[in-house]
Order: structure tokens, then sequence, then C-alpha cells
């Protein structure tokens, strides 16, 4: 398998870039490794796969890209290429290109490609941690496991999901920042939003099949739920932007974007202290004032921005006040939002603490 380096960030990549108008995908592929690999060969217009991953933007904004990968098998490597100075290129076994990505489900394809590791790649897609036995008494350590208490990866969901809403939070740091690039940071946020659905529904079927729960099964719902309200606040703030065209907003929405940041980034930090619940209950106490505080100085920002609005636009520009309170509206939703996380975290201290 043949991979060259990324020219922003140096690690191992599969040549790939943008489909040009009136290429195939695989044609397209192909001139993607001749350019920056320096590799010709036959290309097969089948799909090994896809996979997915973030590119970031020049305006800030982290994109989720789909990626389809197509089998090249090359017969000439070129001693001159177009990107030969930009990039380095290394051929690595299988088993090494597969350790020397970044991507998941690009290691998966790759371990896939041959037999042996694509009935590896189905066994791990099953149910993990059950070995195939040499004296056939597999299944029954199958049956057995299944009858055992399971507790979840509940702490792992919480902490992919607030950081996903940490992501959203700056996706919409920078949409009130204005710019021409809003539409990016629209886009970005919906994907957030997506993300963190995808990881509520995983938290809510885990609660229904697990025995063992580290918490009140009430309070997960609930804390996944308060964590999903917020990412869902800034899909709305967002949706609400693109839908009146705003490019230009008042100091006060920029503040309050910039409270829904650090509202996140101590969602984040709060995540991981609920794997012990006793030990760090002091620092959960204080994470958890911070944001009730910051929810009281968003209300405060809110309503000297209304005023600003009112005083701006009130009477000369109707409108513009109607979409500012919406816009208003929607940014503080994201904070009282975050005040639900706050005191969802602070039932969990009282009653494990």
């Amino acid at each position: 398998m043949l991979l060259v380096t990324s020219r922003e960030s140096g690690r191992w990549v599969a040549p790939k870039g943008n489909i040009a108008a009136g290429h195939a995908p695989h044609a397209a592929a192909a001139r993607e490794a001749e350019e920056e690999a320096g590799v010709v060969g036959a290309v097969c217009p089948v799909p090994l796969g896809s996979y997915r991953y973030r590119k970031r933007r020049g305006s800030g904004a982290s994109l989720l890209i789909d990626v389809d990968v197509f089998p090249l098998a090359v017969t000439r490597e070129l001693e001159e290429w177009k990107e030969m100075h930009q990039r380095q290129r290394r051929w690595f076994s299988l088993a090494e290109a597969a350790e020397a990505v970044d991507e998941p489900d690009l290691r998966e394809l790759f371990r896939s490609f041959n037999p042996a590791e694509f009935r590896a790649a189905v066994r791990r897609s099953g149910r993990p941690g059950v070995p195939a036995l040499a004296n056939g008494k597999g299944w029954m350590f199958a049956w057995f496991q299944r009858l055992l208490p399971r507790t979840g990866n509940f702490f792992g969901m919480f902490e992919a999901h607030a950081a996903t809403v940490l992501a959203g939070a700056e996706a919409t740091a920078r949409l009130f920042h204005g710019g021409a690039h809003a539409a990016e940071h629209v886009r970005e946020i919906a994907e957030r939003e997506h993300e963190a659905d995808d990881i509520t529904r995983d938290v809510l079927k885990t609660v229904r099949a697990t025995f063992l729960t580290p918490f009140d099964r009430s309070a997960i719902a609930a804390l996944i739920g308060a964590l999903d309200d917020t990412v869902d606040e800034m899909h709305a703030a967002a949706s609400a932007v693109s839908l009146y065209g705003v490019t230009d907003f008042p100091p006060e929405m920029r503040d309050m974007a910039a409270i829904v940041v650090d509202a996140a980034r101590l969602t984040s930090e709060a995540m991981p202290l609920l794997r012990d619940v006793a030990k760090n209950a002091g620092r959960l106490h204080e994470l958890t004032e911070r944001l009730i505080r910051m929810e009281g100085q968003a209300d405060e920002i809110h309503a000297a921005g209304l005023r600003r609005a009112l005083s701006d636009h009130g009477e000369k520009d109707t409108l513009r006040f109607v979409i500012e309170r919406e816009l208003y509206k929607h940014l503080e939703r994201i904070t009282d939002a975050f005040e639900d996380v706050a005191d969802e975290i602070d039932g969990i201290v009282i009653d494990h603490a």
C-alpha cells in the first residue's frame, strides 16, 4: 500500500482530491495518485468503500468530507511528478498502512483489502471480545458472555458528546464573528448537531440494553438530553442566521457566543471527572457554579443587546429589530441549556459523592 504525507500536517494519508468536472470518480482518483504520489496503473472503477474525515478550511471551519477509495494496481513509479517536493511517498504492508493512518474507517478498509484480513474485519464488526476458540467452544463462551452484567461505555460517550458540543460552540463563535464564510460555519454546526444526535441515540440504546449503569438510568438520560439541547440550540441559531442572511453582528451577540464557547469548554472538562464523582466532587461543583454564573452574565448581555437593538432599529428598521431579537433568543437558549447541564451534573454529584 502506497501512502503519501499530507502537505499541512505531514501525517500519512492516501492520495485524494476533488473530482474535476467531466471526470469519473475512479479517473479522478487515478489522477490524484499520479499528481500526489507519482504512480500510474490500472484503477478499478468500483470503490473498496468510503471513509469520512474532517478538513480544516481557511475560514477555520472543520467540515466533514466523504471519500471514496478506489484500488489502483501500480504499473509504474515516476521519477518526477507534480507534488514530489511537497510530499513524501512510501510503501507499507497492509498492516503497517492501517496503523499509519488516523482515520478509523480508512484503517479498516486497508485491513480488509485481502481475504484473511477481510474475515478479521467481519469478526471485529460483530460482538467484540469473543475469541474463536480452537476447541470449538467459542459459541459457548459467547453465550455465557451475553449473560454477564454490562456497564456500557457511558463515560466515553459523554466525553465524545461534550467534545462535539465544544466543536459546535467554536463554529458558532466563528459564525457570529461575521465574515464571508458563514455558509461553512453553518454547515459545520449542522454536522456537529447530527454527530451529537448519533451519540445521544447510542447512549439511550445502551441504557436500555445495559444491566448495570454507573448512575441512575434517568440521570444518564437527563444528562445526555441536556447536553444534546445545547448543540440543538446552536443549530437553531445557525439556521436563523442562514435564513435571514445576517452577516453583521453587534458586539453583544459576539460576547454571548464567546460565553457559549467557554461554557462548552467547562462542560468538556467536567465529563471525564464523572468517572470518579467522589474524588472529583469539589472540582465538579466549581465547574457547575461557573456555568450557572455565566448563564447569568449572558442574561445581562442579552438585555443590553435588546436595548441596543431597540434603540438602533426599533423605529426605522423594525424588521432588523425582529431578526436581532430572534437571534438573541437563540443565543440565550444555548446558555440556558448549559445551565441545565450544570443542574444535571450537580444532581449526580449529590447522589454519588
